[in-house]
């Protein structure tokens, strides 16, 4: 079942939110200081790339969460309303339930990045 949610998250969103997520790491990376959490934005890519099968595991520390707060006015926000948004449309049907699940688990992962694995 991983397999086909994953072939049909890739068709219908997949390839577009990886897509998104590089390109806001890409700009995270044009500075130094931004290059931790332009690394977490790749990896962040490669779990909207392909969600099904796959848990988020949060650790912090203070550093950890100065850095997500400023991410979240620098970025988070836009990218979790938008998975939120498109996880809501989801979960009209019943057969976009898992799908729309997936978006609030990537929402949740655009609040708080640094520090998030992914295994």
């Amino acid at each position: 079942m991983k397999l086909l949610g994953n072939i049909i998250w890739f068709i219908f969103g997949g390839l577009e939110g990886a897509i998104l997520w590089t390109l806001i790491g890409l700009l995270w990376c044009a500075s130094v200081v931004g290059i931790p959490v332009g690394l977490q934005c790749f990896k962040a890519a490669w779990l909207v790339l392909w969600p099904f099968g796959k848990e988020v595991h949060y650790g912090g520390g203070t550093a950890k969460f100065i850095v997500n707060v400023l991410w979240i006015f620098l970025g988070g926000m836009v990218l979790a309303l938008l998975h939120v948004v498109i996880g809501g449309l989801y979960c009209v049907t019943v057969v976009g339930i898992p799908f729309g699940l997936q978006h609030f688990k990537m929402a949740k992962l655009a609040l708080m990045p640094i520090g998030a694995r992914v295994t």
